[in-house]
């Protein structure tokens, strides 16, 4: 089964209803195991207001969570150093999302595609919507 770690910006999405929620709920259904990673559970759970928190922890509760460890902060760590070194700022939450999903062998679904120009991830395009 293909792995698909989801980018905040996607579950923001997800949990509007907007089209990222349709295209979530059938993840499984066409074969792809969806993960999310502990950076995008507090990004998320730092905007959650009281009343929605069930729904949040429902969404959560479905998706695996990808570890992050000693080899994910030294990969975020690396590549932050070797795009700084070419005039690029990385932010190290991207960098630890992406390694998070490379750790697990996933592709990145984002809606912000430029926060993750490492060449070693594959990264799905989802476009927010409104």
């Amino acid at each position: 089964m293909a792995r698909l770690l989801l980018d905040s910006t996607v579950l923001i999405d997800a949990l509007r209803g907007r089209t990222a929620a349709t295209r979530v709920a059938g993840l499984r259904r066409a074969g792809t195991e969806p993960w999310v990673c502990a950076i995008s559970v507090e990004e998320i759970w730092r905007g959650v207001r009281t009343n929605e928190e069930p729904v949040v922890r429902r969404l959560f509760n479905g998706l695996r969570v990808a570890p992050l460890g000693v080899a994910e902060g030294i990969r975020a760590g690396a590549w932050r150093r070797e795009f700084a070194e070419q005039g690029v700022t990385l932010h190290q939450a991207d960098c630890l999302i992406a390694a998070a999903a490379i750790g697990i062998g996933a592709s990145l679904a984002t809606a912000n595609v430029d926060d993750f120009p490492m060449s070693e991830l594959t990264v799905e395009d989802w476009p927010s919507s409104t």
